[in-house]
């Protein structure tokens, strides 16, 4: 009697131990799940890489990349914008600068926008070459 009671225990026992594992994993996955979880944000994000003249002195270079905090505050549907360079991988280039559209129509009216073409005008007398992408989520 003794060892059917004995065995009915060890087989509680395990599936409790099993239950506790299985509770314990859970708890864990759904952790590690909310360390990884990312948006896909249907902005659009503008991305420009320049390289100024050599003529071009320190003070210019700064009020171009500052002309585009004045057209930030100017232009419907700019979110954000990156003005420093953290990292740039581009050889010989001198900086990188961002911004971020609310969406696709408000980046093509930014590119349209007088206020812009003022600004452009500016920018490609001080820069020797640029590269611009924009990226989005479909």
């Amino acid at each position: 009697m003794h060892s059917r009671k004995r065995r009915w225990l060890q087989i509680g026992m395990g599936i409790g131990l099993f239950l506790a594992g299985s509770v314990a994993g859970s708890v864990l996955t759904q952790k590690v799940s909310a360390v990884n979880r990312f948006g896909q944000p249907k902005t659009v994000i503008h991305v420009v890489a320049y390289k100024f003249r050599a003529a071009t002195s320190q003070n210019d270079q700064d009020q171009a990349i500052n002309g585009i905090r004045d057209m930030a505050g100017k232009i419907p549907g700019i979110k954000n914008i990156w003005l420093k360079t953290g990292r740039n991988q581009i050889r010989d280039f001198d900086g990188v600068f961002a911004i971020e559209f609310t969406s696709p129509e408000a980046a093509a009216d930014y590119a349209e926008s007088p206020k812009h073409e003022v600004w452009a005008k500016k920018w490609e007398a001080l820069r020797e070459n640029s590269l611009s992408f924009q990226a989005t989520n479909p």
